[in-house]
């Protein structure tokens, strides 16, 4: 007999959500059983994020008030401009999930097949990637959301009223990013599309460079005209007060309901249920179509670049030429005393990581957000002229570094060892050994940081126009903390391997995965802390040198253990491991 509800059966949509939900749970409870120690530490580091920040967001709301007349406008500046950027990186967040989960998901491939609606696969999607690209947003503005209570001494009601409002709010980014996702693929091949995509994303680069370019203000005018500086300083950041925006929407709810004005606030929170009603039901019954057709046009086509002559050219003239190496090949072999067996592992891991549309498109991206950061840090490094500034801000760009370093190692290099997949032991029998294959992936993912990682410290210097002595401590300093963090993802990649997944994203969502995260998190803060406590830049009188030297030696040690150590438990690993 059928022990299935009739409920569930004659919806799919309920049967799929019952059973990730399940799964979700029992891999929770799995987790719990494998290592509660690891677990309580997780859970520690979560609670001790939300506390810290929202300590901070505290004090920072408490201290901006403090300002007689001048600190309403800040906070509301403030709010305002958050939720409009939280709101573009939203958008992004939910594009890039949605067109990986409905293009490039195997359960996605297995279900359109099935008897199942395409409008019901398109909305178990659409739920599913909400909740992925969401998580991290509702993580942020709650200790924000939760400060900004405390500080304007509301009522109960303020709380439940704002998690609706958020409620309401994520939807619309995750309809857009799905509309997004599928233009995307519907029309990507074509070269007019192409076209005018770049010619839209030129535009609103140089759009947002002319718009974010900071306006000098005369020093006379800083100690006399206080209100017309400060008019002058927020006047860039007016567009976020558009009321066109879902974010206007969102912040200005929030705030007309914690000043007791409940009239405005429910007419802002009617005008985000409206749209959501509207692009939500669009999403959830019209879309479905679309879809089917966006996937059976993606799976039918090969490379998007055909339809480019010199493409075609190019490949034609490949073809006739095959005695030539790729330049690929030619960059492995410019590398002096490599084996062979460990160029063709190396040429290997390049390739893949090519191919994949979806890893090499997310570098590129992350390359774009640097790109932005360093470029603002040229208007930065001109108003410091304190020393005491300076090293603050020295130290503060040196922890940016670190932890975007952290990012690409806990993305990219933690899964290097779990992507082998199920034919690892074929590497494991082979004459160069899982070990060398780890030490192998070590070295090269150090080798390719290290370009990223100093080349972004002395750029960021420069930019900051620090000394040069300033630039060579920070630059051996990030140099330590790149063996550190590649060691630690390496390591642990060895120690929680996942050889059922062949998706990056779900290796690193894993608990090794988070693991990483946390334990590269914790040692470049305690890092960080280490070498500002110990430098005596910014102090005057003499300089003691006993605890310059003790903050360096106890980085030294620190990094030497949170990079050894995982290795060595990694190599221990291997000799036990079983496929």
């Amino acid at each position: 007999m059928n022990n299935v509800p009739s409920t569930a059966a004659s919806d799919p949509l309920t049967l799929l959500l019952g059973v990730n939900l399940r799964q979700s749970w029992r891999r929770l409870l799995s987790l719990r059983r494998q290592s509660r120690l690891l677990t309580a530490v997780i859970a520690c580091f979560l609670a001790g994020y939300a506390a810290l920040a929202f300590t901070l967001f505290y004090k920072g709301l408490k201290f901006a008030g403090t300002f007689p007349g001048l600190g309403a406008v800040l906070i509301e500046r403030m709010l305002f401009l958050l939720f409009a950027f939280l709101f573009a990186l939203l958008l992004l967040s939910n594009a890039i999930i949605s067109y990986t989960a409905l293009f490039r998901n195997r359960e996605t491939e297995f279900l359109l097949p099935l008897p199942v609606a395409p409008q019901t696969v398109f909305r178990w999607k659409f739920v599913e990637s909400t909740v992925l690209a969401s998580w991290a947003f509702l993580f942020l503005v709650a200790p924000l959301l939760a400060a900004y209570g405390l500080t304007q001494r509301v009522s109960w009601h303020f709380y439940p009223m704002t998690v609706a409002l958020i409620a309401l709010f994520i939807v619309l980014p995750a309809a857009a990013g799905s509309y997004a996702s599928i233009l995307l693929a519907r029309f990507m091949d074509r070269r007019s599309f192409q076209a005018g995509a770049l010619l839209v994303t030129l535009a609103m680069v140089l759009l947002a460079a002319f718009w974010l370019k900071p306006a000098p203000v005369p020093d006379d005018q800083l100690e006399t005209r206080v209100l017309v500086v400060l008019d002058r300083l927020l006047g860039k950041t007016r567009f976020a007060q558009f009321p066109l925006l879902p974010s206007y929407w969102l912040s200005a709810g929030v705030q007309q309901w914690a000043e007791g004005a409940v009239g405005a606030a429910v007419f802002f929170a009617l005008v985000l249920l409206s749209h959501v009603l509207f692009f939500g039901t669009l999403a959830l019954t019209r879309t479905g179509a679309a879809f089917y057709n966006a996937v059976s046009i993606t799976q039918g086509r090969g490379s998007i670049l055909r339809r480019w002559n010199w493409f075609r050219a190019w490949r034609k003239r490949r073809r006739t030429i095959t005695h030539r190496r790729g330049w690929i090949e030619r960059m492995a072999d410019a590398i002096p005393s490599i084996r062979a067996d460990r160029r063709a592992l190396v040429l290997k891991d390049i390739r893949v990581f090519l191919r994949d549309t979806t890893q090499w498109g997310q570098t590129v991206m992350l390359f774009g957000l640097l790109a932005v950061y360093i470029l603002n840090l040229r208007h930065f490094g001109a108003q410091l002229n304190n020393p005491f500034w300076t090293q603050v801000v020295s130290y503060l760009n040196l922890g940016a570094c670190a932890l975007n370093l952290a990012t690409v190692t806990t993305r990219f290099v933690y899964p290097q060892f779990s992507l082998e997949g199920k034919r690892v032991w074929i590497v494991g029998l082979a004459p160069l050994g899982l070990r060398r294959v780890l030490l192998t992936k070590l070295a090269m993912s150090i080798a390719l940081s290290l370009v990223v990682t100093v080349g972004l410290m002395m750029l960021s210097s420069h930019m900051l126009k620090l000394g040069a002595d300033r630039v060579i401590d920070l630059s051996l300093s990030v140099v330590v903390m790149t063996f550190a963090l590649n060691a630690l993802a390496v390591g642990l990649g060895a120690l929680y391997p996942n050889f059922k997944e062949d998706n990056p994203t779900r290796i690193v969502s894993g608990f090794g995965g988070t693991l990483c995260l946390v334990l590269s998190f914790l040692y470049i803060v305690a890092s960080v802390l280490l070498l500002a406590g110990g430098s005596s830049w910014g102090r005057t009188g003499q300089v003691d040198w006993h605890l310059v030297v003790g903050g360096r030696a106890a980085f030294l040690i620190l990094s030497f253990g949170a990079g050894f150590v995982p290795v060595r438990l990694g190599l221990r690993r291997l000799t036990n491991i079983e496929f």
